[in-house]
């Protein structure tokens, strides 16, 4: 299935200098085989330019490709078309303060991080478990909190407080400030659902 954008995103990937990509996005090109591979949640993506196909060999992988490819296709090829050699700027940002990201606070658009806090209520074991599958690492924040990688330059930190008598369980997501520069507003909005949905899927990789 081709996503609605997809085929301009191929055809915008296609004429750019691979070099470039490569140092941009921090992923490897491949001249013979005209792929690139990029790491993904601490996965291996495989983008083929010749076939126009994203693949992977892991189970994660293939959830990320499959069961949640309509946040991740146009994410991975628009983060290969758009990502810039930047480093973090080390400074964390709700994604509704991001320019444009009022996005973040429209009906179907807002995150579903209550799912996360009601998932992972008192549960840091399970919390920092499936973050460590995908590749995160713990961090300070919050009764539990874990830092993704989506993609190489875009770094998620999720952060959960757990509930009690008083307070229900609250979860929120930020991300390091620099991601504008590498990815739309409305691809950053894919990123973070993606990396929502990876968190709460139920299967044990």
């Amino acid at each position: 299935m081709t996503w609605p954008g997809e085929e301009q995103a191929w055809t915008r990937l296609a004429r750019l200098d691979p070099e470039e990509v490569q140092r941009n996005a921090h992923v490897i090109h491949d001249k013979k085989l005209l792929t690139y591979t990029l790491v993904c949640f601490d996965q291996q993506i495989n983008i083929s330019l010749s076939d126009q196909t994203i693949s992977g060999r892991s189970e994660i992988s293939h959830t990320l490709i499959k069961e949640f490819g309509d946040f991740s296709r146009l994410s991975i090829l628009n983060y290969l078309v758009n990502a810039r050699e930047i480093p973090p700027a080390q400074n964390l940002v709700r994604p509704s303060d991001l320019p444009g990201g009022d996005i973040f606070a429209r009906g179907t658009h807002v995150l579903p991080l209550d799912e996360i806090a009601a998932q992972f209520n008192n549960d840091k074991t399970g919390f920092l478990k499936k973050g460590r599958y995908l590749g995160g690492k713990q961090l300070g924040y919050g009764d539990m909190s874990v830092e993704l990688f989506p993609f190489p330059r875009i770094s998620v930190v999720l952060i959960t407080w757990s509930g009690d008598d008083e307070f229900p369980a609250k979860s929120s997501l930020l991300f390091d400030s620099s991601c504008i520069f590498h990815m739309p507003i409305d691809i950053l909005w894919s990123t973070a659902m993606l990396t929502v949905r990876m968190m709460l899927y139920q299967d044990n990789f």
